[in-house]
């Protein structure tokens, strides 16, 4: 009986301390199948340095993140912590939905080293730190050498007149296309990057909130793109492409030219010889300027978690030197550490093009997204897709779509500021 006591009670103890270990719920958006196993090789890691803790990653497409991801929240199932591009943080944060982390960081070894940019990006929300970026995808311009020298040209656009002249060079060539056209899924930051560079001016609005986006040089960045589709100069299932489809049909040779952040360099790299391609700065307007898109995600709380000192363990580790350097190597995208481009992983020649924009604003001048504004996320990766398409296949004009545009994000900036009066 004693035996039987003791066997009984050393069950109840192994029983217990299983139920005492913690399991993360961690969400996922970005999602392609390398980083998947990237993050899921750091959390191994995270998991065996902290053996009473759990972590459950939960992978969404893509394309249906947005969506997928509010159909979870509404429903109450909320990760802990969730990977939140900067164009959903307004909606989120603005719901009292994410804990802020300024007090976790106060006692976070590591945020002395932490970038300004991190710091000043994670908090555009009622300026607290719902999320920390874990870095930077910064628009540039692939181009393939191969392609132009067979086209008679011996360098990469240096402006927007000479990138839709080249387009038509190289799209005579039987079939091959000047531009990687991206229509689809994440093509709103991109198509607002060529529109800002035609107008001449970066952002979103004026300073009394009325949005930018249906000025004259706008509407005419929005109608260029389009003209280039119509006139073949991109290929015609491009209408419908995401990230993914513009890297292959760069890197298969379907297409010469391809604006991308250096997230798209793991694929090209990995099937284009280093030879036979370039990344050069965006092309200038005709104010002599160019507006690359800088946009970023990161790691954030969910404020409903029951773990959140284990979360912040676990984002701690994630966003550290070590294991953010080696993330940014694998995902492709610049580290938010201080010194991490020193690395010498991000001083090559592929790495040009981006490093030249940065180092020169006064040619460059880098346009975040509002990510103040609640509605944002919805705009982005759904209305201004579907709109977008439809200027493509010239079933409405640019200027109409415009007008919409810039209506709705005024209505949206001014309600924004009239609720924020100093």
């Amino acid at each position: 009986m004693k035996v039987f006591l003791g066997a009984a009670a050393a069950l109840a103890m192994m029983a217990g301390g299983a139920l005492a270990d913690t399991t993360l719920k961690m969400v996922e958006v970005i999602t392609s199948p390398p980083r998947t196993e990237f993050l899921k090789k750091q959390i191994a890691e995270f998991e065996a340095a902290n053996p009473g803790i759990k972590v459950e990653l939960v992978s969404l497409p893509w394309g249906q993140a947005f969506e997928k991801f509010l159909t979870m929240v509404q429903a109450g199932d909320t990760p802990d912590i969730v990977e939140m591009p900067e164009r959903w943080m307004g909606l989120y944060a603005n719901n009292d939905q994410l804990e802020d982390l300024g007090p976790f960081m106060a006692n976070w070894s590591e945020a002395g080293t932490l970038g300004e940019r991190a710091k000043q990006f994670g908090s555009t929300v009622g300026n607290k730190q719902y999320m920390i970026p874990y870095g930077y995808y910064i628009n540039a311009l692939f181009w393939n050498k191969k392609l132009f020298k067979e086209a008679g040209l011996d360098g990469p656009p240096a402006t927007l007149d000479e990138f839709v002249e080249d387009s038509r060079k190289i799209s005579a060539i039987p079939g091959k296309y000047g531009y990687c056209l991206r229509g689809g899924p994440g093509a709103f930051n991109g198509m607002h990057m060529f529109m800002n560079i035609a107008q001449g001016k970066g952002g979103y609005f004026n300073e009394d909130g009325t949005s930018t986006m249906n000025e004259e040089g706008s509407v005419k960045g929005l109608q260029m793109l389009a003209d280039m589709y119509k006139n073949g100069l991109a290929p015609k299932d491009a209408v419908s492409w995401g990230f993914n489809e513009t890297v292959t049909g760069f890197y298969t040779g379907t297409c010469a030219m391809l604006n991308q952040d250096p997230d798209a360099l793991l694929g090209v790299a990995e099937k284009m010889s280093a030879d036979d391609f370039a990344v050069a700065p965006m092309p200038v307007g005709p104010s002599g300027k160019s507006y690359p898109t800088l946009g970023y995600a990161g790691w954030a709380m969910f404020a409903d978690s029951e773990a959140k000192e284990d979360s912040w363990k676990l984002m701690s580790f994630l966003l550290g030197n070590k294991q953010n350097l080696e993330w940014a190597k694998i995902v492709g995208v610049l580290p938010i550490h201080n010194g991490a481009d020193q690395d010498a992983a991000f001083k090559t020649e592929q790495f040009k093009g981006w490093f030249e924009e940065l180092s020169d604003p006064s040619k460059y001048e880098m346009v975040t997204p509002p990510t103040h504004l609640e509605n944002l996320g919805n705009f982005v990766d759904q209305v201004a897709i579907k709109n977008f398409q439809e200027v493509l296949l010239g079933q409405k004009d640019a200027k109409t779509v415009a007008d919409e545009w810039a209506a709705f994000l005024t209505k949206e900036q001014q309600a924004w500021m009239a609720a924020n009066k100093k």
